[in-house]
């Protein structure tokens, strides 16, 4: 997944930003409310972790804003502002949900995959033909044997899995796999789909590629 990290305590936010990579995740950190509005205008996520007391503001003015322009991205509010009037009016300028400080980071990850599972509509397991993929866990596999893959090439085939059968937009798909700075090369994402296609040989499950749409990941005919 990618995500947007907002969180204006730096020590919290490395320990959440080493722990959500570790995990696999593709984050950016923001440590004030400018911040936060710049990334969410000019970057997709999966997910924001949004808290509230940050420099320049509420990290609600920028949920607020999102919703205004119909940005469905699901946000899990992380705060020291836990009473209950609070956590009502998160909820109502468009948070999906509210944990409260101090938190587990395993919480914190069990419910970002819940949110995903509601937007999406997809299971944590999901299988396509010999594939399948385990988002709890994290792995591959094909006829049931661990399928070790390059995180990178792993990270295309969790997007192209969530769920399947829907089509990824090269240019999305290239963007979501990007580091903030640094965008991922058209021919560098091709040569990932390649590889992969090349792996899932007779599993079963097959990535095509639609001319002029992107691509997509079904089972084979």
């Amino acid at each position: 997944m990618r995500i947007l990290l907002a969180e204006d305590d730096p020590v919290l936010s490395q320990v959440m930003l080493r722990s959500l990579q570790d995990a696999g995740h593709r984050v950016d950190a923001a440590h004030s409310l400018d911040d936060v509005r710049h990334y969410w205008q000019v970057q997709g996520y999966d997910a924001v972790l949004l808290d509230l007391n940050l420099p320049g503001g509420s990290g609600l003015d920028a949920l607020r804003e999102a919703r205004a322009r119909r940005d469905r991205t699901p946000v899990l509010v992380l705060t020291a502002r836990n009473r209950t009037e609070e956590r009502i009016a998160g909820l109502d300028a468009g948070a999906d949900d509210y944990l409260g400080k101090p938190f587990d980071l395993a919480e914190v990850e069990a419910r970002l995959r819940a949110l995903v599972r509601r937007r999406l509509d997809v299971d944590d397991t999901v299988q396509v033909g010999a594939l399948a993929l385990d988002r709890r866990a994290r792995r591959a596999f094909l006829h049931g044997e661990p399928l070790d893959l390059p995180a990178r090439e792993f990270e295309v085939l969790w997007e192209l899995m969530t769920p399947p059968g829907r089509v990824l937009n090269k240019r999305a798909l290239a963007d979501k796999l990007s580091d903030f700075d640094e965008a991922l090369a058209a021919n560098a994402l091709e040569a990932f789909v390649s590889r992969l296609r090349k792996k899932l040989a007779g599993s079963g499950a097959t990535i095509r590629t639609l001319r002029g749409l992107g691509y997509l990941l079904e089972a084979e005919r």
